[in-house]
């Protein structure tokens, strides 16, 4: 989810689209057939299978409990292999080269779906056995393309909100969480006067200020719920319109009003987790994958402690879904139906009989009502959890395309760009990609 598919990306898997016309296995089931998939038993004999996942460099070690288990259940042989960054982009290179793996950690959102060609390129999962144990209100909410599911959802969506230090906003006085934007920034002011950084941003990540977005797309909340998106996608709307044009202009202003963190031009990912956990900054908006950098550095008791979460929108807690990589994996068409066969065995595996140790040895929020979430999952992740009831979808969602409005947002703290020029070329490269899907109207 970090980062999203660049022009030239988009263009190759486009190109990718004409063949999938004339491909006779471009219809449901495996690779070559035309009728339905078939989902083995789960512990169905694999000896000599070998199976590759592809893995982010923060995905790689999600499968490592489930795939010990499915190789000692079904004697099969799976190999994690970790893509270099920007994973997203890698992976579409590569594929358009026709390398593919088995199965691979993949943004499940229509956009990126279709940044992979996903009917010529992976196997349909309409039928898989698991979804009658998910949470009704997550069966729908990702995960398809053009009315075909291609994605397995193993975790919780990301969800775009505030992660708070409990102890500074008592120590300022800020004695409740905030219930709108406005009381969001007074709140800021609030701790700015106790002297404390109110907000940290990782704008010099490396070149890749992805966390930036964040602030943009939270305010939007409301305005996505009434059909932002779909007025952007219909080319009615603009990201130089409002309220698109608003958020970004809010964001430069806050900055430029000092309620962020002095090196913001330079502060990275890791940055954050260790500022707000010591205390240097009350709050931080990201999504879930940055509770995992929490994780690496606290135990949950400390945790549970010290950090809370809320979403945060324009007039309410509205909340924003993002699903990230890490929270889908997809199964591709390589030619082979036994090893097709397998990776779609390896998911039924993963969110049937594994299920119930997969998400205690993640320590993640169970998406099944009948496997329950463990007591070790921190609050904070509960809280993000329950923030998708009633979340609004994001750019990634709804979007057709998802131009790099991150990239461009560094640029913005970085002083070489106005919130206009953003807004603009913002705009002007999510035409070109829209045009290039053959998006009516661009």
């Amino acid at each position: 989810m970090k980062k999203t598919p660049t022009l030239a990306a988009v263009l190759v898997a486009v190109g990718l689209l004409a063949t999938a016309c004339s491909d006779p296995g471009a219809g449901s089931g495996s690779a070559g057939s035309g009728g339905p998939a078939e989902w083995p038993a789960r512990d169905a004999d694999l000896s000599g299978v070998e199976l590759t996942i592809w893995a982010a460099q923060n995905s790689n070690t999600v499968p490592d409990a489930v795939v010990e288990s499915f190789e000692e259940a079904t004697g099969a042989s799976v190999d994690v292999v970790t893509i270099t960054d920007p994973y997203e982009q890698s992976i579409q290179t590569k594929i358009a080269t026709g390398d593919k793996p088995d199965l691979a950690f993949w943004q499940p959102t229509a956009s990126m779906l279709a940044g992979i060609n996903a009917p010529q390129n992976l196997q349909p999962l309409d039928d898989a056995p698991w979804l009658e144990d998910m949470e009704p209100a997550l069966v729908d909410l990702t995960g398809s393309y053009d009315g075909t599911r291609y994605a397995a959802l193993i975790s919780t969506p990301a969800v775009i909100g505030v992660y708070y230090n409990k102890q500074v906003l008592a120590d300022a006085g800020v004695s409740e969480t905030p219930t709108s934007w406005a009381e969001l920034v007074e709140a800021a002011r609030t701790i700015q006067a106790s002297g404390v950084t109110p907000f940290f941003e990782m704008g010099g990540n490396a070149g890749s200020p992805w966390g930036t977005q964040w602030w943009v797309q939270a305010p939007l909340a409301e305005a996505s719920k009434d059909g932002l998106w779909q007025d952007v996608n219909n080319a009615e709307t603009t990201f130089a319109d409002p309220p698109i044009i608003d958020a970004i202009t809010g964001y430069h202003e806050l900055i430029g009003e000092g309620l962020f963190n002095d090196d913001i031009t330079t502060a990275t990912f890791e940055d954050q987790g260790a500022a707000l956990l010591a205390g240097e900054a009350a709050m931080v908006m990201q999504v879930n994958s940055f509770f995992g950098q929490l994780q690496s550095l606290a135990e949950t008791d400390e945790l549970n402690e010290k950090i809370g979460f809320f979403p945060i929108s324009t007039d309410g807690n509205v909340g924003t879904f993002v699903p990230d990589q890490a929270n889908a994996l997809v199964a591709f068409r390589t030619g082979d139906e036994t090893r097709e066969a397998a990776a779609r065995q390896l998911l039924s595996f993963w969110l049937g009989d594994g299920y119930a140790d997969f998400v205690a040895d993640q320590e993640t929020v169970s998406l099944q009502p009948g496997v329950e979430t463990p007591a070790t999952v921190p609050d904070a992740l509960v809280s993000v959890a329950e923030a998708l009831d009633g979340a609004a979808g994001s750019m990634q969602v709804e979007a057709v395309a998802n131009p790099d409005l991150y990239l461009r947002l560094g640029d913005m703290i970085q002083g070489a760009l106005t919130p206009e020029q953003v807004a603009q070329q913002t705009q002007d490269q999510f035409a070109q990609l829209a045009a290039a899907q053959g998006v009516e109207g661009f």
